[in-house]
């Protein structure tokens, strides 16, 4: 690889040809993502693809005048020190706030550039087409800008954030919080079952280990397999499974761990402390995403949890 300032003239205006040519890729490949469920925002990234790619054409142009017919291949990742731009495959699922950052990000870095080459460059005539080009991708900056408020109105926006809201109820939220009352919910009767029939802390730790650990696979399976996305719009099974399982093994440890402290009473007493904690955490969730009165998400909680809970103890100690 070689340093930014190993370059000549020639291969910095050749890299320019290649980072639009790739930011131009980019915008497009955003915008096909985009199209279906943020069509006003699409648009948006559909004309800034069209720009970069008529800057191309000018840079291309301004390139054969100067240096001849053949461009160099010179790419970012041959760049030392150089960040190379991710693919829209790796940014995946796309949320609209991320892309829109990224746009202006792209922009500021491809003028930056810009500028850094100009400094550098010794050539007047040079350093007067890297300046020129600066100031091109400055422009771009306040295209994107423009472009964005011209086409993304208010209520476009409004609609689109709504949108990404939903959405992230649905393929995060709703699979988290169902993992989360499982886990919480489901394991309080093994554990403190196994806690008062033992007396054994560690005994007890083991139980609920294991109760937390499959129930996490159990859930993550079941949520990953009931619902492909395709229709309900709920995204990918594989991510709504990773998320389920993960929150429902998390419920279980957080009430299980406390029995690692060897004296029984104090490690009983903590993990009463810990499940009060899980159970408001599910209720602040309720109310924050789901619209759930706070109280009616609380008692209905609380309750639920006291029940599992107290069968459990009397389970254990029949």
């Amino acid at each position: 690889m070689r340093t930014f300032d190993e370059l000549s003239e020639r291969e910095m205006l050749a890299l320019a040809v290649s980072n639009e040519e790739e930011d131009g890729r980019i915008y497009a490949d955003i915008a096909e993502d985009l199209i279906e469920n943020y069509p006003a925002s699409a648009q948006v990234f559909s004309e800034m693809a069209a720009e970069e790619n008529e800057h191309r054409r000018k840079l291309i142009d301004l390139f054969v005048s100067k240096f001849g017919e053949h461009i160099p291949l010179v790419r970012r990742q041959d760049i030392r020190g150089y960040i190379p731009q991710k693919p829209v495959w790796q940014m995946r699922p796309l949320r609209i706030d991320a892309v829109r950052a990224r746009a202006r990000e792209m922009e500021h870095a491809a003028a930056r550039f810009y500028r850094r080459a100009a400094a550098r460059s010794t050539d007047a005539s040079i350093r007067k087409l890297l300046g020129d080009l600066a100031e091109v991708e400055d422009r771009h900056e306040q295209t994107a800008v423009h472009l964005e408020r011209e086409l993304l109105t208010e209520k476009a926006r409004r609609s689109e954030d709504e949108d990404q809201r939903r959405r992230f109820i649905l393929q995060i939220i709703q699979p988290g919080l169902v993992g989360l009352m499982d886990g919480s919910v489901s394991t309080l009767a093994p554990v403190f079952a196994a806690a008062f029939a033992t007396h054994n802390t560690w005994n007890t730790f083991v139980v609920g280990l294991a109760a937390s650990v499959g129930a996490g696979i159990s859930m993550g399976f079941a949520e990953a397999l009931a619902d492909d996305g395709k229709l309900s719009g709920r995204g990918s099974p594989l991510l709504r499974g990773l998320v389920c399982g993960l929150m429902t093994t998390a419920g279980g440890i957080g009430h299980t761990l406390p029995f690692l402290i060897p004296q029984f009473y104090t490690a009983t007493i903590v993990a009463f402390a810990v499940v009060v904690v899980e159970l408001l955490a599910i209720a602040y969730v309720q109310w924050r995403y789901m619209e759930t009165p706070p109280v009616s998400a609380a008692a209905k909680v609380m309750l639920g949890g006291a029940l599992v809970l107290a069968a459990g103890i009397l389970i254990g100690q029949s």
